[in-house]
């Protein structure tokens, strides 16, 4: 009897004692041990995001500026991985042994059991012999997705690049992006990115240990479809930018186009620019470097970056300005006898005698002496204490668009410079301060400074008789086209616009008189009204400036130019000017071609000798290039 009671509580033990181990395995399985788990989340069933089409950028004629092309991440799952030849796997991806085991170790820290991307952006050749092989690579599959790709290697700081994305953009994404999603960085791409990045979507796959698919898990029921982004209609006109990017070639600055009458950006020219396709693919790191250590800062968006003292073009302002407030009209004459005396030994000088000039001249052959009176006015005899006039005038030179961002469709605007009265009363230790104190004003130097977009908005303004539309780079949205609301609100300068009359014939004057300062960049058939400016730099030798607008009634274009280190305005930016607005308003160049080799062959960068004489000229060509290389000088380095 007590022999029947032990061998049942040992048979009771040794069942007990299987349960326990049986429960302890399974604890081990579902628990502990990722080994099963790992066989049903990635040899069973796969997700694989689904990347969309990035959205396509055209030019205003709807020509292609940016499109997408597939490319191939690798993605490793380490615990997965069995031996197979490295070396051929190197070979077949295109890295070394050391490249290899440096991605692996990274993988594996990662996560053993999570995919994570190996390799980036495989090309579709690269893919093509990959894929053959992809077999004897367990642990390893292929990820497709799009990259962007430049066709005409043009518009770069205007279009931007993307990138991936880091943890600070994944936090304040709220949970829209992941690791390896990719975001626009700079540019149309950065600020059109809610519109431009689509919706992902989620594939799932049954795959084999083998890592070979095995077709649609549920029938593709928990799938999820990918959204492209929205298509944007561009203002750019390709044509003219490329020519804009040829003329600019081997020179430091900008070139801003804008359609008065709508305030869209035609031509978006930051010079030295680079390729955009350098921002694509797995050079793109070392690109990067490169362009950043490039002591001529091609990445700098110097149209809405860079700020300069505005030079001789501010005298239009100041014109304008005078006469809304009464002070001078068209027949207000001052007498120049070489510049401008001020306080008890002030001159501001002048590179001709003048005599006497009334408001048209005084804007067709740049006087400074007439503008240093007429700021004298506006400051010292205007009813009021010299500092609340200097309120006045700013409030008024605000309104221009001058001291503060525009808003354009870009980041990283600046505002430029306008100094207040706090400066200066601050400088000078009282408030009892007058014109001849900030006289430099008066011709666009001092502490003035102004960005290209700012210059060409000016010009614009002038062409639309005193107001002007937000300057802006996406004309539409999608395929209903949507405009923003921002962009069709009208600006008003606050200038009458019976007071731009005059101010126009000048500058017309300057184009298209011999006593102008920009008469070699005369366009047949095309009135085109400028204003040349030479500002000094004191860094080296002066800015070449030249803002217009061309034809005179119902303006299509106005543009700024300006050109660093490259000395008087009429030399270099208004030819370039008036190359771009007859290419975009003729679509043709009808000047002897020794016009456009000038510039285009020419070498104005820092240390560089000038190259401007092209080889193999006719004897007609000899003329022209006598009357090309002798421009008249204009009367702005005088402050």
């Amino acid at each position: 009897m007590n022999s029947f009671f032990a061998r049942k509580y040992v048979v009771q033990g040794i069942f007990i004692v299987i349960i326990l181990i049986l429960l302890s395995r399974l604890f081990y399985i579902q628990v502990i041990s990722d080994e099963y788990f790992l066989s049903a989340e990635n040899n069973v069933i796969r997700r694989l995001p689904i990347y969309p089409a990035r959205g396509v950028i055209l030019d205003r004629n709807n020509k292609i500026l940016t499109q997408n092309e597939p490319v191939y991440d690798l993605m490793l799952i380490p615990r997965e991985v069995k031996p197979f030849d490295t070396l051929k796997f190197c070979e077949l991806i295109g890295i070394d042994k050391k490249g290899f085991d440096k991605r692996f170790k990274k993988a594996k820290n990662y996560s053993p059991y999570k995919a994570s991307i190996f390799e980036k952006q495989l090309s579709v050749q690269t893919y093509a012999s990959f894929q053959e092989k992809l077999s004897e690579f367990p642990g390893f599959y292929v990820q497709k997705r799009t990259v962007r790709r430049y066709p005409d290697s043009i518009a770069a700081h205007f279009l931007g690049y993307i990138g991936e994305v880091n943890q600070k953009v994944i936090e304040r994404s709220k949970g829209f992006y992941s690791q390896s999603d990719y975001h626009g960085i700079t540019g149309i791409e950065r600020s059109y990115e809610e519109l431009l990045r689509g919706q992902r979507g989620v594939s799932n796959f049954m795959v084999d240990a083998l890592n070979r698919p095995q077709g649609k898990y549920a029938e593709g029921k928990y799938d999820t479809v990918a959204v492209s982004g929205e298509n944007l209609i561009s203002s750019l006109d390709k044509d003219l930018q490329k020519f804009g990017e040829q003329l600019m070639q081997n020179k430091i600055g900008s070139i801003v186009a804008i359609e008065p009458a709508t305030g869209e950006i035609l031509s978006f020219v930051s010079s030295p620019t680079y390729d955009p396709n350098l921002m694509v693919g797995r050079q793109r790191g070392n690109n990067y470097m490169e362009l950043l250590n490039d002591p001529y800062k091609p990445m700098f968006v110097r149209p809405i970056q860079a700020e300069y003292p505005p030079g001789s073009i501010f005298k239009l302002v100041n014109a304008l300005i005078a006469q809304q407030y009464g002070l001078i009209n068209e027949n207000t004459v001052f007498s120049c006898p070489g510049g401008y005396r001020y306080g008890r030994k002030g001159f501001m000088g002048c590179t001709h005698v003048h005599g006497a000039v009334a408001l048209r001249k005084s804007i067709s052959e740049s006087c400074n002496t007439y503008y240093g009176y007429a700021y004298s006015r506006m400051i010292d005899f205007a009813g009021m204490r010299p500092v609340n006039a200097f309120k006045r005038w700013r409030n008024s030179v605000s309104a221009f668009g001058v001291g503060s961002k525009l808003g354009i469709d870009l980041p990283g605007e600046r505002n430029g410079l306008l100094p207040s009265d706090e400066l200066y009363t601050k400088r000078f230790k009282s408030d009892r301060w007058g014109s001849a104190f900030t006289i430099s004003l008066s011709i666009g130097q001092g502490e003035l400074g102004i960005t290209p977009l700012q210059m060409a908005n000016i010009a614009a303004i002038v062409a639309n008789r005193g107001f002007f539309y937000k300057p802006h780079l996406i004309k539409a949205i999608g395929e209903n086209k949507i405009i923003k609301e921002e962009f069709v609100k009208k600006n008003d300068a606050g200038i009458k616009p019976q007071y731009f009359k005059t101010v126009i014939d000048g500058m017309s004057d300057v184009v298209n008189q011999p006593n102008g300062t920009a008469w070699y960049s005369k366009i047949v058939d095309i009135e085109m009204c400028g204003k040349t400016g030479t500002v000094q730099n004191p860094h080296g030798k002066d800015h070449s400036v030249f803002i217009a607008f061309a034809p005179r009634d119902n303006p299509k274009i106005a543009i700024a130019v300006v050109v660093e280190n490259a000395g008087y305005g009429s030399t270099w930016s208004a030819p370039i000017a008036s190359l771009m607005v007859e290419k975009y308003i003729k679509k043709s160049i009808s000047r002897p071609q020794i016009y456009v080799d000038r510039i285009l062959e020419a070498n104005l960068l820092p240390g560089a000798a000038v190259k401007s004489k092209p080889k193999n000229k006719s004897v007609s060509d000899s003329i022209a290039a006598k009357q090309i290389n002798t421009p008249k000088k204009d009367n702005v380095k005088n402050e």
